[in-house]
């Protein structure tokens, strides 16, 4: 039975990899897809990397020698449904789970096109074997160049590492568990010619087929740490419930030693406002989509990825005002825009339904959003969310209005929105940044039922 899964990302030439700094964690971990993670791992350089999930954390709580020895990694990977919750505590969404059992495979998927060698380290006799075995099986051109168990093998770190140095290998796993796989690497690496030398837990565990996965369901559901407490409760019993609890709690609390008066005001004044508003505008809601769905083929809803606070993407929702195939349809028409600067907008683009039309003018369009608030993606009150294309193009002082999180209105938006040229929209934004306060935006509130009215720079 085969369970390495099929990896089709590109993987794109190795740019700077994003990290993000998480206050609840203390700790920075790579915050980019799988594709863009293999593919910094796998470009020329000596790199060490950990994979860090609530487990983790807690060893690391408690373990100096451990924090030292995680904390001198090139890259940390969040791995796991805790790690993500930990990370949404202080609004950070992660861009991936890249939890070994699936990103390794992927790795080693790449390594093999690129010629790349495998050494498999660790497990009690004969995992690694059996883990080398199966990986050839489901990937026929990974050369996997030796492997050592992490029990009698394991004794004498000169002839571990002797070992694989005479192998030649690029990529070295490390499996002997935690904390002790980290500390070995901490105390070996720097003596491994290897380039990529990771500490993988109970991976190879997995790849021989020792321990059976959770079924695809259970995993999507991100569910599969209930699947491996049911299978071995004993064992893990402390390792999940309690210390679970423990990592939550510890993050919480520093979660909360990061919040400010202010920042629990706007995020209380978010969420009063985009809760009321849902109830309230529900029937409008429901009839906005009805039109849309009447008048024109396609969802009610568009999706559109922008950039958030700390330029983080996020999928914006809003009703549908354009043909379906709007978006394919944008590089023709873009030398048709009424607005100065990078950002487009034209009266008399072609690609907007008569629904359209309406709901953009009375702002109708925007109001899915509300979700976005709801999900701490965006606030009520805030700057314009851009497109990623815009921002590429940002001169440096445009990109301060990032500062804080996008808003369904703002100053933009109640002094003209589209007739306001860019530049004036940048001063605009970077003005509110620098001077947010619950007051501002009740005001801003306010200002918007007029904006809404008059209609003005709506289309």
């Amino acid at each position: 039975m085969t369970y390495l899964p099929t990896f089709d990302g590109p993987l794109t030439p190795a740019s700077p990899l994003r990290e993000t700094y998480l206050p609840s964690l203390r700790t920075t971990l790579v915050d980019a897809t799988a594709a863009e993670t293999i593919a910094t791992l796998l470009a020329p350089g000596r790199r060490r990397v950990n994979f860090m999930n609530a487990h983790c954390f807690n060893v690391m709580a408690r373990d100096r020698q451990y924090a030292t020895a995680v904390n001198s990694a090139d890259f940390l990977l969040p791995d796991g449904i805790g790690v993500a919750l930990a990370a949404k505590m202080t609004g950070h969404d992660l861009t991936a789970n890249l939890n070994g059992t699936d990103f390794i495979p992927k790795l080693l998927q790449e390594a093999a096109k690129m010629g790349k060698s495998v050494f498999l380290f660790g497990g009690t006799a004969g995992t690694a074997d059996k883990a080398a075995a199966q990986l050839t099986r489901n990937i026929p051109t990974l050369i996997v160049a030796g492997t050592r168990d992490g029990f009698e093998q394991a004794q004498n770190d000169a002839e571990v590492i002797a070992d694989i140095n005479a192998s030649g290998a690029d990529i070295v796993l490390v499996a002997l568990g935690v904390p002790m796989q980290e500390l070995w690497l901490h105390r070996n690496a720097p003596y491994i010619d290897a380039e990529l030398t990771m500490g993988v837990g109970a991976a190879l565990d997995f790849f021989a087929g020792n321990v059976t996965r959770a079924p695809a369901w259970v995993r999507k559901a991100k569910c599969e740490w209930v699947w491996r407490l049911a299978l071995e409760p004993r064992r893990l019993a402390k390792r999940y419930l309690q210390g679970n609890f423990s990592f939550m709690a510890r993050a919480a609390k520093r979660t909360a030693g990061t919040l400010t008066p202010a920042s629990v005001a706007n995020r209380l004044l978010d969420i009063t406002v985009a809760a009321t508003a849902l109830v309230l505008l529900s029937p409008l809601l429901a009839l906005t989509a009805l039109a849309i769905k009447v008048e024109s083929k396609g969802p009610a809803l568009f999706t559109q990825t922008r950039i958030g606070k700390n330029g983080r993407p996020f999928t914006m929702i809003k009703f549908r005002s354009m043909v379906s195939d709007a978006e394919a349809q944008r590089d023709s028409i873009l030398a048709q825009s009424d607005r100065e600067g990078i950002c487009f907008k034209s009266r008399s683009d072609p690609r907007i339904t008569r629904i359209g039309r309406f709901i953009r003018r009375a702002s109708i369009d925007e109001l899915p959003q509300i979700l976005n608030v709801l999900r701490g993606q965006m606030s009520i009150v805030g700057p314009r969310p851009a497109l990623p294309s815009e921002v590429d193009a940002y001169p440096k002082h445009a990109f301060g209005r990032l500062s804080v999180k996008p808003g369904i209105t703002g100053v933009w938006q109640v002094s003209g929105r589209a007739d306001v040229g860019f530049e004036q929209m940048i001063e605009m934004d970077l003005a509110y940044a620098s001077s947010r306060s619950i007051l501002l935006d009740l005001i801003l509130i306010g200002m918007t039922f007029r904006a809404v009215l008059t209609g003005r720079g709506a289309h």
